[in-house]
């Protein structure tokens, strides 16, 4: 039997033109074979009309293209209903993060549950245990390790009597979670609810208490370790507690250690009756905590708040008291060792405790801080005893010690960024002993979009939330709406920013920045991460002169999208890392390091001069790159 006849000599030449350039060319493969006929092979085809260096493509960056076939990106449709359509069938293989349905409690089946609710997740619980007589339910492990969990308790426990509820490490380490608590135990009678280790360690968790236990009687709540470790995050107890009897709420340890966490407090307890809460080491060590609490506990009777240990040693912080207690009678609030920050915040007090009816007292007692305002508050009833306000010190002897006062602070500052997540840059050198911060890649899994289908999509938060279907009122939706407005930011001086919604984009911006002979950069793995290290070989990029770099960070969405800008006056380094208590011959990873040397157009609250001390311009700062972000450079 004759063997086959060759393939004509134009397909070979098409196969040849459509291999990556460097694998055509003999040169090192970074990844495996690509099917030409992808959306992955022609951006690598793209790459090397861009950068014609020859330089092998990065796993890491090729592990982010778009894993579609060619035929998809071609018969995309563009009309964004057509989109939305299309987009479900194509989530999964695309690489993308798409809102999934929601699993429903079936209440008839659920007439009489019995608890516990564990390891379960994304369930709508609406109308739940409405007007049950006893009984209790327990939610532990629920939701935890998932992106974009969304839970809805949508009026559960509602006109119930007797009833107690525990929510035990609800949404752990999720990301980006939604929880809906809306008139949750509405009209209750008796009862408790517990929530324990809640959201703890979650990114971007947004949580919705609105009319909580609204009109209730007697019930006891608990927030223990509440969002500890949480990452930018929003919790709204708007209506919570409001018309209720004697409802007593606890918060303990609520938002410590978190990432900019904003909570509002509006018409909490108003109208309530001998409603109790306390707020026990509330924020602690937090970073940046923002809470509101608008027209707490207006119209009470007999309400009594305690705030002990609020915000210590928390970096900054803004609190709001709106027409707090205002027309309240016989309300009682103290404020003990309340804003004791590691770095100045600000509280503003408006309204508070104003009205006709003057049985009320509330007390600062141990309160410190700066920038504080006091505008248009009770005229009596409010004792200030060892209230210490430093804002408004005019003296020279005054400046002088609180300058002193801070620089002895910051020998004993509590809040402080990760050990190890900034340092300077006479740590890089062979054989030194560093923490490594965890430099996890903390985002959901995605890849980019094909250029051609990114650019159907419009970059704007109604489109995103349409085609995705992402409703704007969830932390999802909120993550998009920011990271638009981030993008449409004008930059900062001497920065050059992009937001890159394509894989294409990112390499465009690299070139137009730094020339077409660049490459990029990332740390290799995360061994290591999140304890000591020991440096082995220490290498400057570009031989370890001042250059120009591109670094681009994630950003939340749907699809992959970079935050690339241009940054001046950098150094760039690898390095070997080996185990700690090793003798530097083992290496476990190659990290990239980028070091800051002109930093006085930075925020003085920036992290950096809380760990290292110091203000703007006085000391360069370096950092690792991260897992899943990248630095360009002009190519060694």
């Amino acid at each position: 039997m004759a063997p086959p006849p060759p393939p004509p000599r134009a397909v070979l030449l098409l196969l040849v033109l459509l291999l990556p350039h460097n694998a055509a060319a003999g040169g090192a493969a970074p990844s495996p074979a690509v099917n030409p006929f992808t959306a992955k092979a022609a951006f690598i085809r793209y790459w090397n009309r861009k950068v014609p260096n020859n330089r092998p493509h990065p796993a890491f960056f090729v592990s982010k293209l778009s894993p579609l076939a060619a035929a998809d990106t071609a018969s995309f449709p563009s009309a964004l209903p057509d989109i939305r359509a299309r987009l479900p069938a194509l989530c999964s293989r695309a690489g993308l993060l798409c809102a999934g349905p929601a699993a429903d409690a079936d209440a008839a089946s659920l007439a009489k549950p019995a608890g516990p609710f564990k390891s379960y997740s994304n369930a709508n619980f609406s109308n739940y245990g409405t007007g049950g007589d006893g009984g209790a339910d327990s939610f532990r492990n629920y939701s935890p390790d998932l992106n974009i969990a969304a839970d809805s308790f949508h009026r559960y426990g509602r006109d119930s009597s007797g009833r107690a509820d525990r929510f035990d490490s609800y949404e752990a380490d999720g990301n980006v979670v939604t929880a809906n608590f809306t008139s949750y135990a509405g009209g209750a009678t008796g009862g408790s609810g517990s929530f324990a280790a809640y959201a703890a360690g979650t990114n971007v968790p947004d949580s919705t208490f609105t009319n909580y236990d609204a009109q209730a009687n007697g019930r006891a709540r608990g927030f223990a370790s509440y969002s500890k470790e949480a990452n930018h995050g929003e919790s709204g107890f708007s209506g919570y507690g409001r018309g209720g009897n004697g409802v007593r709420e606890t918060f303990a340890s609520y938002g410590n250690e978190s990432n900019v966490l904003a909570s509002a407090f509006a018409s909490y307890g108003q109208s309530a009756n001998g409603a109790t809460d306390t707020f026990t080491g509330y924020g602690v060590e937090g970073n940046v905590p923002e809470n509101t609490f608008r027209s707490y506990g207006a119209g009470g009777n007999a309400g009594v708040d305690t705030f002990k240990r609020y915000r210590d040693d928390a970096n900054v912080g803004d609190d709001r008291f709106s027409s707090y207690a205002k027309g309240a009678n016989g309300g009682a609030a103290e404020f003990q060792s309340y804003g004791n920050s590691a770095n100045p915040g600000s509280t503003a007090f408006k309204g508070y405790g104003e009205g006709t009816n003057p049985n009320h007292h509330i007390g600062f007692k141990e309160y410190a801080g700066e920038n504080n305002t006091f505008k248009g508050y009770a005229s009596t009833g409010v004792d200030f005893k060892e209230y210490h306000n430093t804002s408004a010190a005019a003296s020279a002897e005054l400046t002088v010690a609180a300058e002193a006062a801070a620089s002895m602070r910051h020998q004993h500052l509590r809040w402080s960024p990760e050990p190890g997540k900034f340092f300077r840059e006479r740590e890089l050198v062979a054989g030194n002993r560093m923490p490594m911060p965890d430099i996890r890649d903390k985002m959901p899994p995605r890849a980019f979009l094909p250029r051609d289908i990114a650019a159907r999509i419009p970059f704007e938060p109604g489109a995103v939330s349409e085609v995705f279907g992402v409703p704007l009122d969830t932390a999802m939706g909120k993550a998009v709406a920011s990271t638009v407005a981030e993008c449409r930011r004008a930059p900062s001086r001497g920065e050059t920013k992009r937001c890159a919604t394509s894989a294409e984009d990112v390499v465009d911006f690299a070139v137009e920045m730094l020339g077409s002979d660049v490459v990029v950069r990332s740390t290799a793995s995360t061994a290591g991460s999140g304890g000591d290290v020991r440096l082995g070989a220490v290498t400057g990029v570009d031989g370890g002169r001042v250059t120009r770099s591109v670094s681009c960070h994630q950003s939340l969405f749907p699809y992959l999208v970079y935050y690339c800008h241009s940054v001046p006056k950098v150094r760039v380094y690898e390095a070997d890392i080996a185990a700690a208590d090793d003798d530097g011959e083992k290496i476990i990873n190659r990290g990239v390091a980028i070091c800051h040397l002109d930093t006085s157009d930075w925020s003085p609250g920036h992290g950096a001069f809380a760990a290292l001390g110091g203000r703007p311009g006085e000391l360069e700062v370096c950092h690792w790159i991260f897992e899943g972000d990248m630095t360009w450079t002009v190519a060694d």
